[in-house]
């Protein structure tokens, strides 16, 4: 492989026509000859550039809709051979072969089609053939050609031609080349899962994981590991696809936490009111709702006001100028939420460190997607946990029913549970936790450390009895002995909600009725490890 090759002729074929007419202009004020297809071709000839069909080379018209047009060998051929082959280049001579030097190829739309809903023939008609297998070519080929797949190198590729008077250098191919490989690989990844899923294949024999990077991390969860950010093209709203206003670059610890918070205040619906979530360490050390959302942020801090300092919070409605106040009275590191006043972005820009995530909406806490966990040697892949129970699909097994605030409070406690680090206790009272007891051994330590929490924050308030009197509790998983139950209750919960399904039901059952607090099962448990 030579290190410096020149640029002479290239193949430009984009569905993305950002920058296109800059870059023909560019490279034809180079002397780079054009060749281009289809809508590439006419908006180059449109601005006024020479620009020769691909057809015209290839002695085939464009056909079957635009399905076969560079499947060729005087296309193939001309990203294939190897120049310092004499045998390649007496084949490109018997067969009227010119090389082609520059590949500048991005592939029809098939990721935006399946975001947008497209159906099952629209979609496979978005899946790009001569993209691909043009792109792999000229990568593998990579020694003699370069090759551009994302509109973003452009300038890189311009830039490079500068520095060396119309040539590229081999490191900088090989680059690209990797680059070109990362996004073909990514797209047949999209394809084949989109394809499972239409399918209905829910554990195909190969799964494919692709994503495109955000930005390269400071470093890890901790100092000595290296990280990155990944997109993984699902659209889905939250910290990946979020507009950072002001403050640091987000660190990994931020993102993940960001990331728990979000999709915690995301229960709520912000039609039924404001919702505040506060995360540390991935786990919530308070949730609420409110009135307003100045409220629900109050309330939350009251859980555990210590656990707050330095944590993340995440709103279901825009940020306001009185909320913005209040949560700058103490040190966070990160808000998110889906938008922000004016008055409440300038209260923050005081805050030069303090990080402002903003997003078009919330995730949607119902819409399956998948959730990935590697293991040495392997990859645990399972659907993400959106399970959710009605109220009618509640079932009390106590001889006390619980009140209906009670089982507001009841349904409350579910949600965050579900989010919390198993085993988890959660104890709530009138819509704000209370007392979270999170990633404990047993669901006793759970019980007990929430319930601690609780006693804590109530003498910090300057309140008679713990903050966990009268509140409902919520476990993410059954008790396997009473003990767990009569912890909460002799705590202060009055009634409980929990999956049920234990062989010892029916003692936890006793327990209960003997302390006389109300009992539900939902069925459903939600581990989080």
């Amino acid at each position: 492989m030579t290190d410096l090759t020149p640029i002479r002729r290239a193949l430009i074929s984009v569905s993305d026509k950002t920058g296109l007419i800059e870059l023909g202009q560019a490279l034809s004020a180079r002397g780079v000859e054009l060749l281009s297809t289809g809508g590439s071709a006419k908006a180059l000839r449109d601005a006024g550039l020479t620009v020769k069909d691909v057809a015209d080379v290839t002695g085939f018209p464009e056909m079957m809709d635009g399905r076969v047009k560079t499947l060729h060998p005087k296309v193939h051929g001309g990203l294939l051979a190897l120049r310092s082959n004499d045998a390649h280049v007496a084949a490109m001579d018997e067969h009227g072969i010119d090389p082609i030097d520059l590949l500048v190829v991005n592939l029809y739309p098939f990721e935006a089609t399946v975001a947008a809903g497209g159906d099952y023939e629209t979609c496979i008609e978005n899946i790009d053939i001569g993209g691909p297998a043009m792109i792999r070519a000229a990568a593998k080929n990579h020694g003699d050609v370069a090759v551009v797949v994302d509109v973003q190198d452009y300038d890189g590729l311009l830039t490079e031609l500068d520095a060396n008077d119309g040539n590229t250098t081999l490191a900088f191919r090989k680059k690209l080349a990797q680059t070109a490989y990362a996004r073909t690989g990514a797209y047949d990844a999209a394809v084949s899962n989109w394809m499972a899923s239409a399918i209905g294949e829910e554990t195909p024999r190969r799964r494919a994981v692709a994503g495109e990077l955000v930005q390269t991390l400071r470093y890890g969860e901790n100092s000595h590991q290296k990280a990155a950010f990944y997109t993984d093209g699902s659209g889905r709203q939250g910290v990946a696809t979020a507009k950072q206003l002001q403050g640091k670059e987000l660190s990994y610890n931020n993102i993940n936490d960001t990331d728990a918070a979000f999709e915690l205040v995301a229960e709520f619906d912000p039609a039924n009111g404001p919702a505040v979530a506060i995360i540390k360490h991935a786990n919530p050390c308070g949730v609420a709702v409110g009135a307003t959302l100045v409220e629900a942020y109050q309330k939350a801090f009251d859980c555990d006001r210590t656990s707050a300092f330095g944590g993340i919070v995440a709103l279901n409605q825009p940020l306001d100028a009185e909320t913005a106040k209040k949560i700058t009275e103490i040190f966070t590191e990160v808000v998110i939420a889906p938008g922000a006043s004016d008055e409440a972005k300038d209260i923050f820009a005081a805050k030069k460190n303090l990080r402002l995530l903003l997003t078009d909406g919330l995730p949607d806490p119902r819409k399956p997607i998948m959730a990935y966990k590697q293991v040495a040697g392997g990859m645990l892949i399972q659907d993400k946990d959106v399970g959710a129970v009605a109220p009618e699909e509640l079932k009390v097994v106590t001889k006390v029913a619980p009140t209906d605030e009670q089982m507001q409070d009841l349904q409350f406690a579910w949600k965050v549970a579900k989010h919390v680090k198993s085993n988890a206790i959660v104890y709530v009272k009138n819509g704000a936790t209370v007392g979270v007891g999170a990633g404990q051994m047993s669901r006793l330590d759970s019980a007990n450390v929430a319930a601690a929490k609780a006693g804590r924050m109530a003498a910090e308030l300057g309140l008679d009895e713990s903050l966990a009197k009268g509140s409902a509790v919520a476990s993410d998983a059954f008790f396997p002995f009473a003990d767990g139950l009569l912890e909460a209750a002799a705590a202060g919960g009055t009634c409980v909600i929990q999956p049920g399904g234990s062989m010892r039901d029916q003692e936890v059952i006793d327990a209960a009725d003997e302390a006389g607090i109300a009992m539900v099962f939902t069925g459903m448990r939600h581990f989080r490890h």
